[in-house]
């Protein structure tokens, strides 16, 4: 049995699980009292999701399910039709929105930041130059206690112990995001390594998810490795002070992440926000999307689960929910996202005619 399709099967378990219902049965209810309504994908944006369908649920009785299956699950999933949206952190280009039966929209919900996190008893703070980041996760530096980590932070002490690089196992659009900042950052890493939601890499072991990732640095002493910056704060584990495109040493915070926003954003909202130019930005700071199909007359569904999906897509980048963001460490849509992302929304369909009125 191919891949996608036990993915198919275990997402579909999983509605049913937690639901009691199957995707065919409630596209069948047209009570929408009855409608539940499933996502899953990136792993990056969980935390906040988790809270505004918590919220969600309180406020209208509405059953809203998120598996947290990495971003790459995510288009998967939408691309099987397991699930009324998918979530992903690197957003599809042509060519691979191509690649899905019909034509999908991107709606942004969230702006958060991926921080390189580490484990090193004795050492709160750490400041890395670009070139010694990439260094390190390319295996050329190995210790600790390299000079090259040392220059830029003076008065540490240093153990004479290996960097143990950890990275996803997954396809992931956090990986995607911190690929693309170093393929910025480093010719070589562009040439030898790339961008992409997979790497092939020359060092480390890997973990699964953002979880994943965080739980095997908190174990392993001497640990470096990258995850969403939520995970790092909820844990307290210690992150870089990066250097970013101005040169200044910048921590992940909501003012330096919306300050990597300040930019144009194009009207489909797909943009790579890394490396900005402000010279308050935090230099790995990414916008994370919902997607969904453009026409929702499929698979059988009926206009009521397409009405209660667009619902709930709609709160979830309007005021009340984007207020949420700062509460667990992302930053809220600015007003151009918020107002593209509005329009996009409205730009979906059923047999043709707009969903939300």
């Amino acid at each position: 049995m191919k891949m996608k399709n036990l993915l198919a099967i275990a997402l579909i378990f999983f509605v049913f699980a937690a639901t009691g219902r199957t995707i065919k049965s409630i596209s069948a209810d047209n009570d929408s009292k009855n409608i539940n309504i499933t996502g899953a994908g990136a792993t990056f944006p969980m935390p906040f999701y988790n809270q505004l369908i918590a919220d969600y649920s309180s406020k209208t009785g509405k059953l809203v399910t998120y598996g947290g299956i990495g971003s790459g699950g995510g288009i998967r999933s939408l691309k099987d039709k397991v699930v009324d949206f998918g979530a992903t952190d690197a957003y599809l280009t042509d060519a691979q929105a191509a690649e899905l039966p019909a034509p999908i929209v991107h709606i942004p919900t969230c702006l958060g930041a991926v921080v390189i996190a580490y484990n090193l008893p004795g050492v709160a703070t750490l400041k890395l130059k670009n070139e010694v980041l990439a260094k390190i996760f390319m295996g050329e530096i190995t210790k600790w206690n390299d000079n090259q980590i040392k220059a830029e932070n003076p008065g540490v002490k240093f153990p004479d112990l290996n960097i143990s690089v950890i990275y996803r196992s997954d396809g992931s659009g956090t990986t995607f995001i911190f690929s693309d900042y170093m393929s910025k950052i480093s010719e070589k890493w562009a040439k030898e390594i790339g961008t992409g939601k997979t790497l092939k890499w020359p060092v480390g072991m890997s973990a699964k998810g953002n979880p994943g990732v965080a739980g095997t640095i908190q174990q392993t002493v001497g640990a470096f490795g990258y995850i969403g910056s939520e995970y790092a704060f909820s844990a307290k584990i210690p992150f870089v002070k990066l250097q970013n495109k101005a040169g200044n040493f910048i921590e992940p915070s909501v003012a330096s992440v919306s300050a990597a926003a300040q930019g144009d954003i194009p009207a489909d909202t797909r943009v790579m926000l890394t490396n900005s130019s402000d010279p308050k930005a935090y230099p790995i700071s990414a916008f994370t999307w919902i997607i969904l199909y453009k026409e929702q007359n499929y698979n059988g569904r009926s206009l009521q689960q397409a009405e209660e999906t667009l619902k709930f897509l709609d709160w979830l980048i309007g005021s009340d929910a984007q207020a949420v963001a700062q509460k667990v460490d992302y930053a809220p849509l600015p007003d151009k996202a918020v107002m593209l992302a509005k329009k996009i929304l409205k730009s979906v369909t059923y047999n043709g005619a707009p969903v939300l009125k």
